[in-house]
């Protein structure tokens, strides 16, 4: 996976996050989602590095990544902090600005750094996500169906992760063919992790507390996101099924300019269809016109 990538630890102060990188070109983050580790973007990185430097880190609570203590408002795992890692780690590696991708709770995470930092993201990527705030607020039985273990993992704890923890291969069904099999190796050794397992609950009782605050006080203040934005989902994920029109729900984030359009793939768009993924980013960044599309 990843030739020609530094994969190293890099020291944040208060927390150390295990990250590859490499390429060159303007920078570019990538953020994953639950349950994967930054190996998820294997297919993808290295056709971006061939005109970018490409940087995947593991999230504070994924991976081999810190996994800090919580508190009672769950806020150290809290998109806000996610994302000031992100910054953090991006500057270390000296890189003032920067395209960014997120994809699933990643997505979370890359939304609220553009929406926090913007002079630091030049382009903000979602991929088969709508806002924390947004998908709560239009929540309904068929949301609460589909994403009802969004609800579960917020349960307090110990409750989630000892059901999780006790069978771990009827929550997490990924296989080598779908991931690769290092990428899938690697998923596999942080799940066996019980620290992981908590680390990742604590995300979602985020999602449903602190970071719907902030996407709230957001909306009430105006602030939206000011650079260039792509929206893609997956045309056979739960997303288009939630949102008849998934560009409509972006609308009223984002204040720049707005390209959303569905891609044949599953949730997972990067492992599924890298080469259309590379195609769609580049042609975001080039300044290429993406139309926003409708259901």
């Amino acid at each position: 996976m990843f030739p020609e990538f530094t994969l190293e630890n890099v020291d944040l102060g208060e927390v150390a996050l295990r990250v590859r990188h490499g390429g060159h070109g303007p920078a570019v983050l990538l953020v994953h989602g639950h349950p994967r580790t930054h190996t998820t973007w294997h297919r993808l990185a290295p056709l971006l590095a061939e005109d970018h430097t490409v940087v995947c880190p593991d999230l504070r609570g994924y991976g081999q990544s810190s996994k800090p203590a919580t508190d009672d408002d769950h806020a150290p795992y809290s998109k806000r902090r996610m994302a000031a890692d992100c910054l953090a780690l991006m500057r270390s590696l000296g890189h003032e600005t920067f395209h960014v991708v997120g994809h699933d709770r990643g997505g979370y995470v890359a939304t609220r750094l553009a929406l926090d930092h913007p002079s630091a993201v030049t382009h903000l990527t979602a991929l088969d996500v709508v806002p924390i705030g947004e998908a709560l607020a239009r929540c309904d039985a068929d949301f609460a169906t589909r994403w009802w273990h969004w609800f579960f993992r917020a349960q307090p704890s110990p409750g989630p992760e000892t059901v999780i923890g006790n069978n771990l291969s009827l929550w997490y069904q990924e296989t080598p063919e779908d991931m690769g099999q290092e990428s899938w190796e690697d998923l596999q050794r942080a799940l066996g992790d019980p620290r992981t397992i908590h680390a990742m609950c604590e995300d979602y009782r985020a999602g449903l507390g602190v970071d719907r605050r902030h996407d709230d006080e957001d909306q009430a203040a105006g602030r939206r996101v000011r650079c260039p934005t792509l929206v893609l989902w997956g045309t056979k994920s739960d997303l288009p099924l939630l949102y008849q029109d998934v560009a409509a729900v972006w609308r009223d984030w984002v204040a720049g300019e707005l390209a959303a359009k569905g891609v044949e793939s599953g949730h997972h768009i990067a492992e599924e269809a890298p080469a259309r993924l590379a195609e769609e980013l580049r042609s975001a960044w080039a300044g290429v016109e993406t139309p926003v599309q409708g259901p």
